[in-house]
């Protein structure tokens, strides 16, 4: 029992318990809230923020930060709806933007690395390099029209009944989740993920890979903000490099919330998701009610995370680092 009501497993609690109440309140609220439908439909239409929310967690679970993901998910984006519209082969072009992605984090991190650059800087050159080559592909949106990704839409799902069915953007963020669980807590990698982010120096001084697991963190960070670019070409059928933008801080504000400390070294995968979770129910209950401006979604997100943050700094005088 102690172990279940250790400390560092607050602000997962905390985060599971807004995720109920919010979802409660709103299905009280609007008829029909409560109903799989609508949980199918949070889940996919934000499959795409909770892939790159993953991927960002195992960057501030090093202590680290990733300013660059919303330009990335761009770049990713407008790439795959050019290179269709030329005619080139849809997976090899998905391929392609995922592998750029992945090179990128990895020249992000061994920038971070190699030079003791702060990640907020190096990241936020990133930002403004990948947009830049956004808008070098094309100024305007491109439309996407292919055979490929119309057997995507319409064939590859998994049904559930006759009205509610899980598409291939919410099943790949279902693969996503599961393979994100298994390597941060199953994983010597992970363990070094976590060592890292309680103590660098420590974690040095242990003989751990320390400069190869961040520079591979930053890699699988580029990855998935790519790999989010590929679910939202589904999901909007096009491409824009306009794409994405604050997108980073909707991802950082989703992790947060999610549990995991900025300082790194303590949170989990399952935080993340309920994180993205919570923004999705606020969205949704916002259309659902249809009289709210769009930008109380940003109020009710910066409320929670400004009140995460404070628990966070109340815990972490007490708390050791998860390793």
């Amino acid at each position: 029992m102690n172990a279940i009501f250790n400390k560092k497993y607050i602000p997962l609690f905390a985060t599971a318990v807004v995720l109920i109440i919010l979802y409660s309140i709103a299905s009280v609220l609007y008829e029909g809230f409560f109903s799989i439908l609508v949980i199918t439909n949070i889940f996919y239409d934000n499959a795409y923020l909770g892939v790159i929310a993953i991927g960002m967690t195992f960057i501030i679970l090093t202590g680290g930060i990733d300013l660059s993901v919303g330009s990335v998910f761009a770049f990713a984006t407008i790439l795959i709806a050019s290179m269709i519209e030329k005619g080139y082969s849809a997976p090899m072009v998905i391929l392609l933007a995922v592998v750029l992605g992945l090179i990128f984090g990895i020249f992000q991190g061994l920038l971070i690395h190699l030079f003791d650059m702060p990640p907020f800087l190096v990241t936020l050159g990133g930002m403004f390099f990948a947009r830049g080559a956004a808008f070098m592909i094309s100024m305007e949106s491109i439309g996407i029209s292919n055979k490929f990704y119309d057997w995507v839409l319409d064939d590859l799902m998994l049904r559930i009944n006759d009205q509610v069915y899980l598409p291939a953007s919410t099943l790949f963020f279902f693969g996503t989740i599961i393979v994100a669980l298994y390597v941060a807590h199953l994983t010597k990698f992970g363990r070094c993920i976590y060592a890292i982010g309680g103590s660098e120096d420590s974690a040095l001084l242990m003989g751990l890979p320390v400069g190869i697991v961040k520079v591979l963190v930053y890699g699988i960070g580029g990855m998935c903000s790519a790999l989010g670019g590929v679910l939202y070409t589904f999901f909007t059928g096009s491409g824009n490099p306009s794409n994405g933008v604050g997108l980073e801080l909707d991802v950082i504000a989703s992790v947060v919330i999610g549990g995991t400390l900025l300082t790194g070294g303590s949170g989990y995968i399952v935080g993340t998701v309920m994180g993205v979770l919570i923004y999705g129910t606020i969205q949704c209950a916002l259309m659902f009610d249809g009289r709210l401006n769009s930008w109380w979604l940003r109020i009710a997100i910066g409320v929670l995370l400004l009140l995460f943050i404070l628990m966070q700094r109340i815990l972490s005088k007490n708390s050791e680092p998860e390793v």
